[in-house]
C-alpha cells in the first residue's frame, strides 16, 4: 500500500525537495494534505500535481485566491489556524513538519498529540518546546523522525542500537564562511559575506546562523531532546568538507558515521521511506576525488553562539526559547543592515542574562515567552541606537 503523507510547509525548500522525491516514486506515496503560509499559487500547483484532497493556506487573506486556483478539482481549500490543525491531524501515515519557525508549533503539537509519525524539519519545535513535545509524543505513541541532516545522520547511525550503549554523539559543522576569518573580519562581515555558505544552499537566516555557528548550537539542543542524552555527551566537531554529517561513539570505542553529498534529499528520503530506504537522484560520493577529510575543534572564542546555546541547554526552562527568539530578531536586524555581525551574539547573551522567565507548561506559554523576548530585544536595539 502507498504511504499517505501530509506536507506542512509544502512550498518551502524542504517541501519542494519532498515533492521532488515523491514524484519520482509515485507508486510509493500518496499526498493527502498540503499547507503553505501565503503562497496560494505554488500551494495549488502542488495540490494539483500530487492529487491532495486538502490544501490549507495559513493566512486567511489568501483563501479566495487558493480556492480560485483549485476550482474544478476535488481538492478542498481551507485557511487559518484551525485548518492548519486539521491538516496536521488528518488520517495519514507520515506528517512532514516543515513549517518555518514558531508558526509550526501548534500544528506540530496537534500532530504529536494525535499519535502521528512526524518527519521533523522544523528546528524551532524542539529547541523551544522540546520537553513538551517529547512528553506528548510519549503519551500519544507518536514517533519523531529527524530530517535535519545532522540528526538524521545520528538516527541512521543508531539504527539497531540501544541508547545506553552510546557514549557520545558528535555533530559536525562546516564552520561556515568565517571558519578561518580573524575576529576583526568577523565583526565587520556584511550580510552578503555571511550568507555565502561554502557547501550548502540555504535561506538567508539559516546561512547567517551557520556563519555565527548558532545553527550548531540549536542542533545541540535539538539532539538532547531527540536522543535523550545530556549536554556532556553531545559534542561538536568542525568538518569543512560537509561529507560526514554526524558521528556516534559507542561504549566499546566503535564510532559510526553517516557520509553523503550535502543534499537534503538524502535525509528527507530516509524519513519518507523509514524503516526502508528509497532511491534518490543525489550526486554520489567520490571519496577518491574528495581525497581528504579534515577535522578541527570549534573555536568558542570566535563563535560565542556555541557557548550561549550550550548554556541555554544546561539551564533548561525558558532559556532555549530566549536564545532562539533573541537570535531570530538579531539575525533579521543584521540582514536588514541595522546591526553588525558581531552584535548578534551580544544581543542574544544580553537577553539570556536579563530575562527571568518561568519554564513553559504549554505551547501558549512558549509562544508568549517568544513574543516577549522578541519585543524586549527590539526595544534594546532601539535604545542602543538612541
Amino acid at each position: 500500500m502507498k504511504k499517505r503523507l501530509t506536507i506542512l510547509g509544502a512550498t518551502g525548500s524542504i517541501g519542494q525537495s519532498t515533492f521532488d522525491l515523491i514524484r519520482r516514486s509515485p507508486d510509493r506515496f500518496e499526498v493527502v494534505a498540503v499547507t503553505a503560509a501565503t503562497n496560494a499559487s505554488a500551494l495549488a500547483e502542488m495540490a494539483r500535481a500530487t492529487g491532495a484532497k486538502l490544501a490549507v493556506v495559513a493566512n486567511p487573506d489568501h483563501f479566495d485566491e487558493l480556492r480560485g486556483y483549485l476550482a474544478g478539482t476535488d481538492c478542498r481549500a481551507a485557511a487559518g489556524p484551525e485548518a492548519l490543525i486539521e491538516a496536521a491531524t488528518v488520517d495519514c501515515d507520515l506528517v512532514i513538519g516543515a513549517i518555518v519557525g514558531c508558526a509550526g508549533l501548534r500544528p506540530l503539537m496537534a500532530a504529536v498529540e494525535a499519535g502521528r509519525t512526524i518527519a521533523l524539519a522544523n528546528k524551532e519545535a524542539l529547541v523551544t518546546a522540546g520537553a513538551l513535545m517529547i512528553d506528548a509524543a510519549s503519551r500519544a505513541g507518536a514517533k519523531i523522525l529527524p530530517v535535519d541532516s545532522e540528526h538524521n545522520a545520528i538516527f541512521q547511525c543508531l539504527s539497531g542500537s540501544r541508547t545506553q550503549d552510546v557514549s557520545r554523539i558528535v555533530l559536525t559543522a562546516s564552520g561556515g564562511p568565517f571558519r578561518t576569518a580573524s575576529a576583526a573580519q568577523i565583526d565587520a562581515a556584511t550580510p552578503a559575506e555571511a550568507v555565502a555558505h561554502p557547501n550548502w544552499s540555504m535561506g538567508a537566516k539559516i546561512s547567517v546562523d551557520s556563519a555565527t555557528m548558532m545553527n550548531k548550537g540549536l542542533e545541540l539542543i535539538e539532539a538532547h531532546y531527540l536522543f535523550g542524552l545530556p549536554s556532556e555527551q553531545l559534542d561538536i566537531l568542525v568538518h569543512p568538507q560537509s561529507v560526514i554529517h554526524s558521528l556516534v561513539e559507542f561504549v566499546d570505542g566503535s564510532v559510526l558515521a553517516q557520509l553523503g553529498s550535502p543534499d537534503m534529499r538524502i535525509a528527507i528520503s530516509y524519513a519518507l521511506a523509514w524503516p526502508e530506504r528509497m532511491p534518490t537522484p543525489v550526486q554520489r560520493l567520490d571519496l577518491a576525488a574528495i581525497a581528504r577529510l579534515d577535522f578541527e575543534p570549534p573555536d568558542a572564542k570566535r563563535f560565542p553562539a556555541l557557548r550561549l546555546a550550550r548554556e541555554a541547554l544546561e539551564a533548561g526552562g525558558a532559556a532555549p526559547i530566549i536564545l532562539n527568539a533573541a537570535n531570530e530578531v538579531a539575525v533579521a536586524s543584521f540582514l536588514g543592515g541595522a546591526i553588525r555581525f558581531g552584535d548578534i551574539a551580544a544581543l542574544v547573551e544580553e537577553a539570556l542574562e536579563t530575562s527571568d522567565l518561568l519554564a513553559p507548561t504549554s505551547i501558549d506559554d512558549v509562544l508568549a515567552i517568544d513574543a516577549e523576548i522578541r519585543s524586549k530585544v527590539e526595544r534594546s536595539m532601539k535604545a542602543a541606537v538612541h
